[in-house]
């Protein structure tokens, strides 16, 4: 993977040089990261040990969670340990591993929740074949091929990004290893490599928010053609919130991956945040817990534990 570098590790900067935001940027981004894990691991968990929540829907989500979980915890711990550290060295291959596996789980990203619109798109405008179009098996296929394309990928990004010289500076204006500050310190032509990334992007980036705007224009076209007032408010009100998030998201993205090198600004960081932390804490509370069926499963999986804690008690005593 290495060119001809002579660079062993690299500085991140990280968010901000002042110490006095330091500590409070430490605080804020803590409790993201743990609203963010306790949020997706607990939609993770309620999918596999709710049946009411094993449809293709929630096969996504469950799934969608999980990527969550590994794409924030990709990024977070390391500048957590950065934001209260003064070493902030990291190695050659532990930045190259870094960008590997964030790559990895952003590009999963984009293909779950292209695979979330079309499922629902599906759903509403095709219910009488639903079942036929997205079956079990076909579900499995989805997510297979969105690894698989994923790690092709990353292993193509993280070779064009690490694979040329790395012979001048060696700090990092940034606070993870990402595409654009690295490629900044990269001494050899980069042009090339920038061209396949650019590619790449727009294949997963571009492809899939197309895929995820069309299936919300045909979701809303057949709302308001078939259904009553009540039922569009609430359709119209879905689909705000769902595609605010996913805005949020492919905006930040496309800020940072489809413009020229030699645009990016210090706005760089703030957008990364958006994408990399924001973004899959309010996931769960856009994609579930503002749901129907996710508040009853909650609800069910509720009662039943403290049923089972108030038998227990109860033996217990008795003994």
């Amino acid at each position: 993977m290495r060119g001809n570098d002579t660079q062993t590790k690299f500085i991140l900067l990280g968010i901000t040089d002042s110490p006095c935001a330091q500590a409070p940027l430490f605080v804020l981004f803590l409790v993201i990261y743990i609203v963010t894990q306790v949020g997706n691991f607990g939609i993770f968990t309620l999918v596999r040990v709710s049946p009411s929540l094993h449809t293709p829907m929630y096969f996504f989500l469950a799934h969608f969670a999980f990527t969550d979980i590994c794409y924030s915890t990709v990024i977070s711990p390391r500048m957590l340990a950065d934001l209260l550290s003064e070493d902030k060295t990291i190695s050659f291959t532990g930045c190259m591993m870094q960008f590997l596996t964030f790559a990895f789980f952003a590009t999963i990203e984009c293909h779950l929740l292209a695979m979330m619109a079309y499922d629902r798109h599906v759903a509403i405008c095709q219910p009488l074949l639903y079942v036929t179009i997205i079956s079990n098996r076909v579900c499995w296929q989805l997510i297979a091929s969105s690894y698989l394309f994923a790690f092709l990928s990353a292993i193509v990004y993280t070779w064009c990004t690490f694979g040329g010289s790395f012979c001048g500076p060696n700090r990092i204006d940034h606070f993870f290893c990402d595409v654009v500050p690295v490629l900044k310190l990269v001494c050899s032509d980069t042009h090339s490599s920038e061209m396949v990334i650019f590619a790449f992007v727009t294949i997963n980036v571009v492809g899939t928010s197309m895929i995820i705007l069309l299936s919300y224009i045909s979701i809303l076209c057949t709302v308001l053609r078939v259904c009553s007032a009540q039922s569009r408010a609430r359709a119209f009100h879905t689909c705000a919130s769902h595609l605010m998030a996913v805005s949020l998201f492919f905006g930040t993205s496309f800020f940072m991956y489809l413009q020229p090198p030699s645009s990016h600004r210090s706005l760089d960081k703030v957008a990364s945040i958006i994408y990399t932390m924001v973004t899959p804490m309010l996931n769960p509370f856009i994609y579930s817990l503002r749901n129907k069926e996710v508040k009853g499963a909650l609800l069910k999986c509720g009662r039943t534990f403290f049923s089972h804690w108030q038998h227990r008690r109860v033996l217990s005593s008795g003994t």
